[in-house]
């Protein structure tokens, strides 16, 4: 056997730095919300925000080599007010956001799969959760173990690619595979119960579910460069019923609503130069009769929202010159009162930002208009121009969720 095949990898041919990862997160889970696991209306919430990741070599942290010659290392997904995930609920008409319990462990590893080979791995959270919203503070009682194969670390998943191994439309029922450095929670259904203080869940009553799909409490760390989160305010123009319909539309950036935007400058990729974007989420809301009464607007997470900012030549997004344009192909949903209603096509949408800070650039559709479809493919609108203005934003190279 030659020396090459007879090498045994372990973790410490990594060379980690005993220092924290500190990534942005997109996530997604599917809720029931209500008492009753089986009546209580679906709705999948796109979500993001800022984790802190702590690990070996960090000080408190292990790695070892079993007597069966798979190495591992300790991780521990920590808490903080400004760690967490933050989406806009529709159902409550909220912001929602999912801490790590401070008072549990949330605990976990990395693991060879093959013994003596690092990649691909085991990657493993045993996670304690706390869901706020301005009226909800709530906590499960079962540990929800978060699971999934990674192949480097930090496990980054490539820009503007989607969490799972096909397109799913729809909140599930049905089962999701997901691909590589994408992790999922495999110990679901759970019931999440009113806390207490001390953030133990009080009486036998639960308010609200996590589903096992379509977004099973699923998750995938990014690297952007930079990101945006921006209040809007503007006018959704749809087709119902073969009648012109108009639909005022806004939402806070503060109450996790409004939009997201990534930038990801051309190290962070690897598809030359160029700045690529990514709206990883918008959650704008207003009323339509036609349709049954308030409606919201968002982005697919199974179907990234992906395009590019600047001229396509900049070897860096400080290279960026503004005023620039940001052209991204959009994944609309609609969702109602009656049904979430899909885009049968992405729809383009294309601004021009003056700066970084973003505050009053224009967003609007052109192109191709796109059928807005029931999961049986019934066509109950048509979204047929989009006009939506940046107001209040928040920019930086981290998003947390106290901001």
């Amino acid at each position: 056997m030659s020396g090459l095949s007879s090498f045994k990898e372990t973790y410490e041919s990594l060379n980690l730095e005993p220092k924290p990862i500190r990534p942005h997160i997109l996530a997604a889970a599917t809720v029931a919300f209500g008492e009753d696991y089986y009546a209580g209306r679906r709705e999948t919430i796109n979500l993001s925000g800022f984790v802190q990741l702590n690990k070996w070599p960090m000080p408190g942290f292990e790695h070892r080599v079993d007597e069966k010659g798979y190495a591992e290392f300790e991780t521990e997904l920590i808490s903080a007010p400004e760690v967490g995930i933050k989406g806009f609920s529709y159902e409550l008409n909220d912001r929602i956001q999912v801490l790590s319990n401070p008072y549990l462990p949330n605990t976990g590893h990395v693991r060879q799969i093959t013994p003596g080979k690092n990649f691909p791995a085991e990657f493993n959270i045993r996670r304690f959760g706390i869901l706020e919203s301005s009226t909800l503070r709530l906590a499960h009682r079962n540990v929800i173990d978060i699971n999934g194969v990674v192949d480097h670390i930090p496990p980054f998943k490539k820009p503007l690619t989607g969490p799972y191994l096909g397109k799913p439309r729809g909140d599930g029922p049905f089962d999701v595979i997901v691909g590589p450095n994408v992790v999922r929670g495999t110990t679901l259904p759970e019931a999440w119960y009113p806390a207490n203080d001390d953030n133990e869940p009080v009486g036998i009553t639960p308010s609200m579910f996590f589903m096992p799909s379509a977004g099973p409490c699923i998750s995938m760390l990014v690297d952007p460069s930079m990101i945006m989160q921006v209040s809007l305010e503007g006018r959704a123009k749809l087709e119902v019923g073969g009648k012109e319909v108009f639909v005022d539309l806004a939402g806070d950036y503060k109450r996790a609503a409004g939009t997201e935007i990534l930038l990801f400058g051309p190290e962070k990729h690897d598809e030359g130069n160029g700045v690529l974007a990514q709206i990883s989420r918008i959650a704008v809301s207003g009323h339509c009769a036609e349709l049954g009464g308030r409606v919201m607007l968002r982005v697919s997470f199974p179907r990234p929202s992906g395009g590019t900012l600047g001229e396509g030549t900049e070897d860096s997004l400080s290279r960026v010159r503004f005023p620039s344009e940001l052209h991204i192909d959009t994944e609309f949903e609609l969702v109602t009162p009656e049904a979430t209603l899909y885009a049968t096509n992405p729809v383009h949408v294309f601004g021009k930002l003056g700066s970084m800070e973003a505050t009053g650039t224009e967003l609007q559709m052109n192109g191709a208009d796109a059928a807005l479809v029931t999961t049986k493919d019934e066509v109950r609108a048509r979204l047929t121009g989009i006009n939506l203005v940046m107001r209040d934003a928040f920019v930086g190279e981290h998003a947390a969720v106290n901001v």
